[in-house]
């Protein structure tokens, strides 16, 4: 492929042409951002449309005219057309004849900032199913063990579920409970129910807070021929261990998700930072005529 040194706009569309608004700025283009080759630029390009779809961006399923486009990334023709291609590879977008570049499939956003289950988060996009694989005592391993907490030669719930949204296989979820917490789950309904919202039932109490891990992989065989995606395709791996209000460790959840189907969202505040020490050395001024601050030393190059 030929990089694209330089990729001045395009005329952008009149207002009244333009279908529908784009909500990402322009790209600056800097001096080094024209350098940049355009496979960088179409990567950069479907990424911020990623994002856009997965907001909920472009309600009305179509993506605006290649033209639009040009003019608000400020890229070339062949740059847009390299990224959608990008997107129709993954299976978010396709071309159709006479309606333009369609949005196939949106990957549905999930928030870090509240503890809700599956079903709490996409209900309202279908219908979450499950399918239980596994639900049994058993015995844990070591690190989940120390995890729950529990003592040596005790027991666990072990529950494993492959997860679909509409049908579509979204992830799989496999969970460690405390005994005593997820015995009274064994006979609950695994397949149609939510694990926090049963587990609150059982035992007449809210959950409390959870620690929360995610890394991306590249899925083994076996869990993408669950998940029905090639061998290899990206994950989420999400490890969550939640608690009861008095802090007490009682669900482990390892859960392998699609990383084409589901994005995870955050609104984070930066904290504000500690005044300096009253006694702390006061802090550098403007230099005076005499200050030889920021001045050579005669050793400079």
């Amino acid at each position: 492929m030929n990089a694209s040194p330089s990729e001045p706009p395009s005329t952008p569309l009149a207002p009244n042409s333009t279908p529908e608004p784009v909500l990402a700025p322009a790209m600056p283009l800097s001096p080094v951002g024209r350098r940049r080759p355009r496979a960088d630029r179409a990567r950069q390009v479907a990424e911020v449309l990623r994002r856009q779809i997965a907001s909920g961006a472009f309600p009305s399923g179509v993506l605006p005219d290649e033209r639009v486009l040009i003019a608000d990334f400020a890229v070339s023709r062949n740059t847009v057309r390299e990224a959608l291609g990008v997107l129709r590879d993954e299976g978010v977008v396709e071309r159709r004849q006479g309606v333009g570049t369609v949005i196939v499939r949106r990957p549905y956003e999930h928030t870090l900032e509240r503890l809700t289950g599956l079903a709490e988060t996409l209900g309202t996009h279908g219908e979450v199913t499950n399918q239980v694989r596994v639900a049994d005592v058993v015995r844990p391993p070591g690190d989940v063990a120390r995890k729950l907490r529990v003592p040596d030669g005790g027991r666990v719930v072990h529950i494993e579920r492959l997860r679909l949204l509409d049908g579509v296989p979204l992830s799989l979820d496999l969970t460690y409970l405390a005994a005593d917490i997820g015995e009274p789950l064994l006979d609950a309904d695994l397949a149609g129910r939510d694990l926090f919202g049963l587990i609150e039932q059982s035992t007449g109490q809210r959950l409390g807070s959870a620690s929360v891990t995610v890394h991306a992989v590249g899925g083994d065989p076996h869990t993408c021929a669950l998940l029905d995606i090639p061998a290899g395709s990206a994950l989420f791996t999400v490890e969550r261990l939640t608690r009861m209000p008095d802090g007490r460790p009682v669900d482990l959840e390892f859960l392998r998700i699609r990383g084409d189907r589901l994005a995870f969202r955050a609104e984070l505040v930066r904290s504000t930072p500690e005044p300096p020490a009253l006694n702390g050395p006061p802090a550098p001024g403007p230099p005076g005529p005499d200050d030889t601050r920021g001045r050579g030393t005669g050793d400079d190059r």
